[in-house]
């Protein structure tokens, strides 16, 4: 659950950084990036129930770049003014992977990726 929390303030805090550095990704609306951000988080999260352990990091990070680049992209369609191009959202997913990177090896030096039974 710890590991939802975090995510919670570091994808939607990723999804604004994005906006305010990279010309590629506009949001004309601060709540825009901030919804991009959570729903990003809740995905992720899932994604990590699913796949993150010992002996999937790689996988789970590959993963997660290509869903956080896929959703970052798409949101411009969602969201009257924002405009998104590949480059921008490739730029996102990497920023977003690196975070997701600590995070990843955080949560299994810890084993908070167990499951409970």
């Amino acid at each position: 659950m710890i590991g939802l929390l975090v995510k919670l303030i570091v994808c939607p805090s990723v999804v604004l950084l994005s906006t305010a550095m990279f010309a590629d990704v506009y949001y004309p609306y601060i709540y825009q990036p901030i919804i991009v951000g959570l729903v990003l988080a809740v995905v992720g999260h899932m994604m990590e129930l699913l796949l993150l352990k010992r002996g999937t990091f790689w996988l789970s990070n590959i993963m997660d770049f290509i869903a956080a680049t896929a959703i970052v992209y798409f949101s411009a369609f969602f969201f009257a003014g924002a405009q998104m191009t590949v480059i921008g959202a490739l730029l996102t997913g990497f920023l977003l992977t690196v975070a997701e990177y600590f995070q990843h090896l955080w949560l299994i030096r810890t084993g908070k990726t167990q499951k409970a039974v």
